[in-house]
């Protein structure tokens, strides 16, 4: 016989199921696709929702905005909370808001109603986000564990925003634009059921709010990318366009002054000091800025030109994915032999192609000859450097900054995608413009009574007059866009150093030499 055993006291904090870290990664992957997921998957029901609630042209924009802007902007405090409160605590009431918010957006009867969910959908993303990617360090032990968790994290970062054009796709044209909002609401509540099984709390590391540094961060953040989108409507010239870039300029400056005077900063700016965690920010800021506009453009395009459906659409950007999601592993399996810096060069090359190829499009382009190739090139340089960017950005972080270290790689993503979309479609805005001026001529000599009417009406051109004047801006935006992959480049190439000791720990053989001593 056996003498029975007494059963080990439960450590506070801990994961009631422990020992299985393929369902706690599963829940926190989880959290970033449906994070991720949502700033794109509003996209192809943007059409729906503007008729439903009557939202102005100008107006629509702000349905992604509100997002992206409140996502983006308090990013940083989001994993400074989830350090100081704790990670698991933090990281399940940022699915709690984001949850709350996003059935609170699917029953919206008027247009304010949507844009303040979807400013809370942003504040319960930025909570939930940088949390989870810092729950993976505290999860799993240095070296290949971590690596393949972050591989996982990665790509799922990468393919959401193309998995959720597809998923939005298929929501409105089976169901109805509010299920783009409503899916969100049954992963939310599994999220929060499952967390406290498989994931254990972390260390509550003492400290205080930055919350000087959080506000300025964020107004700055959103007068400069408002600025952006004021001056895509109204020109450069306008007193509130001028106005936003000044406030955008003053509160930054603000906001590096407070943060180098703080005791406990918010972002410390002692991270940059590292220059391969300095050209990382850089890289991903700049290739953010070129995806949200790949996306947005090209979603365009494949809906008002190919006249593909909105299901369609989304099956379009599927190849995206599959490029993402393919090139994640490949540099996920080599990153420990060859390091970081080939994968970023490469990487950021074939985006560029990519994008530069785009460029070519005209209104006589199909999916085929005109959309597949640069997205499958551009699909692939961003998974080369998606699980790159994401290693080097937390790797030899300390314990108590991983949560700031991770928010502000992902605040680089989410501004980044902010300020370029917004520079992007300035661009495409001025572009259209000329491009209508010259068109308008033709139009008038040639178009029916009733064609003259819908002018009148909405002020846009239609039929292949509406098309060439669309496929102009977009070619034209592309050329900005490539602008933004060669700085990615730049950086890539000029910053970014393969040092011994970076390759150590990707292998683990600093965690096996420690073991071993």
């Amino acid at each position: 016989m056996t003498s029975p055993q007494l059963a080990k006291p439960r450590i506070p904090g801990a994961a009631r199921r422990e020992g299985r870290p393929g369902v706690a990664l599963a829940v926190i992957a989880a959290c970033q696709l449906m994070v991720v997921l949502d700033a794109t998957i509003v996209n192809i029901a943007l059409p729906h929702i503007q008729d439903a609630l009557s939202f102005s042209t100008t107006d629509l924009s702000w349905v992604l905005s509100a997002y992206t802007l409140t996502f983006g902007g308090l990013l940083l405090l989001g994993g400074r909370a989830g350090d100081i409160l704790g990670r698991r605590r933090v990281f399940m009431a940022g699915i709690l808001l984001f949850t709350l918010a996003s059935l609170l957006g699917g029953f919206a009867q008027e247009p304010w109603h949507l844009l303040a969910a979807r400013a809370l959908q942003g504040a319960g993303g930025a909570i939930a986000s940088p949390t989870a990617l810092a729950l993976i360090t505290t999860t799993f032990p240095e070296g290949p564990a971590r690596n393949r968790a972050f591989g996982v994290f990665a790509a799922v970062s990468a393919g959401g925003g193309a998995l959720g054009l597809l998923t939005g796709g298929m929501l409105t044209e089976w169901l109805d634009w509010r299920w783009v909002l409503f899916v969100n609401v049954p992963i939310g509540a599994l999220i929060v059921v499952l967390a406290p099984l498989y994931i254990s709390e972390s260390e509550r590391h003492p400290g205080r709010f930055d919350l000087a540094g959080a506000l300025t961060s964020t107004s700055g953040m959103a007068s400069l990318v408002y600025g952006f989108i004021r001056a895509s409507e109204n020109g450069w010239r306008d007193g509130l366009t001028l106005g936003s870039f000044a406030a955008a300029v003053v509160l930054l400056a603000l906001f590096a002054l407070v943060e180098s005077r703080a005791r406990e900063p918010i972002t410390p700016l002692r991270m940059f000091a590292d220059r391969n965690r300095a050209g990382t920010y850089l890289i991903m800021l700049s290739l953010a800025a070129a995806m949200f506009g790949m996306f947005f453009f090209i979603v365009q395009f494949v809906q008002n030109v190919l006249g593909f459906s909105p299901i369609r659409s989304g099956f379009a950007f599927l190849p995206v994915t599959v490029a993402i999601g393919a090139a994640a592993g490949l540099s996920q399996r080599l990153l420990p032999r060859f390091g970081p810096k080939p994968f970023m060069v490469v990487g950021s090359t074939l985006v560029g192609c990519g994008l530069a190829w785009l460029t070519f499009i005209r209104t006589d382009s199909s999916y085929v000859s005109g959309v597949l190739g640069p997205m499958l090139l551009f699909g692939f340089g961003m998974g080369l450097n998606f699980v790159t960017l994401t290693l080097t950005a937390v790797s030899g972080v300390a314990p108590e900054e991983a949560g700031a270290a991770s928010g502000l790689l992902n605040a680089s993503q989410q501004v980044g995608g902010s300020l370029g979309l917004s520079i992007l479609v300035t661009v495409f805005g001025t572009a259209s413009r000329t491009e209508a001026d010259r068109q308008i001529p033709d139009f008038l000599a040639h178009a029916d009574p009733d064609q003259l009417a819908a002018f009148k009406e909405s002020r846009r051109l239609p039929g292949a007059w509406g098309h060439a004047v669309l496929t102009q801006g977009i070619s034209t935006a592309f050329i900005a866009a490539v602008a933004m992959a060669a700085v990615a480049l730049l950086s890539a190439t000029l910053v970014i150093r393969v040092r011994a000791s970076d390759l150590e720990a990707l292998n683990g053989a600093a965690a096996q030499a420690g073991s071993a001593a």
